[in-house]
């Protein structure tokens, strides 16, 4: 009934949850202002972005892209930590489903045969209760219409920066970070590798590495945004 949900909204308003201003009738968890203002990175348009350059050298990477600007303060940033830290993972969802769309617009999905998110070590995904980047690996998949696989690696160890390791030394490295999951049928496969944010991309890095160690026949990155 109307005049209910009018009611409820009123007694519990809804907030956009990248500009906590409130929701009209029908608008999903970001309004419509803050959508039209969305800072696009367009990386999937430039092949030659400067992620992709990120990986240039460092591991074998087909397609690198990014959905969002992030800068510090941002409508990016708010939306990020109600997804990461509040257990908004609607945002991630529908976020990563505007991107999936985008994405298949451009005809990009035909690279792709399945979304594998990047995983949270066990330790750090008992104490959150979920992966951040399962719900933007979730609507990216329906989009592309690919298939979503969340299990398909395995975290060994917790966060370690590369950027001060040889380039053996990070090889070796990042065959001890992350494992391909036998159970989940990902070799031979064309994949996207899916994150949330990306700075430095040394995560992304031993998580490709780990997917193409397991035999897959190509890894991509999908970052929902990149800091700037």
């Amino acid at each position: 009934m109307t005049w209910l949900t009018d009611f409820v909204g009123l007694v519990f308003p809804e907030y956009c949850l990248m500009c906590n201003g409130g929701l009209a009738r029908n608008e999903p968890v970001v309004c419509l202002h803050c959508r039209h203002a969305l800072p696009l990175a367009d990386y999937h348009r430039h092949p030659d972005n400067e992620l992709a350059r990120r990986f240039a050298g460092k591991v074998e990477v087909a397609h690198a892209w990014a959905y969002l600007k992030f800068t510090k303060g941002g409508i990016v940033q708010n939306a990020l930590h109600q997804l990461k830290y509040n257990g908004k993972q609607d945002v991630g969802r529908l976020l990563g489903g505007w991107f999936g769309v985008e994405l298949k617009k451009a005809g990009l999905h035909t690279e792709i045969d399945c979304v594998v998110p990047v995983p949270l070590h066990p330790s750090k995904l008992k104490k959150r209760g979920y992966n951040q980047c399962d719900p933007i690996a979730d609507g990216l998949a329906r989009e592309l219409g690919a298939v979503w696989h969340p299990h398909a690696l395995r975290r060994n160890l917790a966060n370690r920066t590369q950027t001060k390791l040889g380039r053996m030394e990070r090889y070796e490295n990042t065959k001890r970070i992350f494992e391909t999951n036998p159970d989940v049928p990902v070799a031979g496969k064309r994949v996207l590798l899916v994150d949330d944010v990306v700075t430095t991309g040394s995560t992304l890095e031993a998580a490709a590495a780990a997917l193409l160690n397991g035999g897959c026949r190509q890894v991509s990155i999908a970052c929902l945004a990149a800091a700037q």
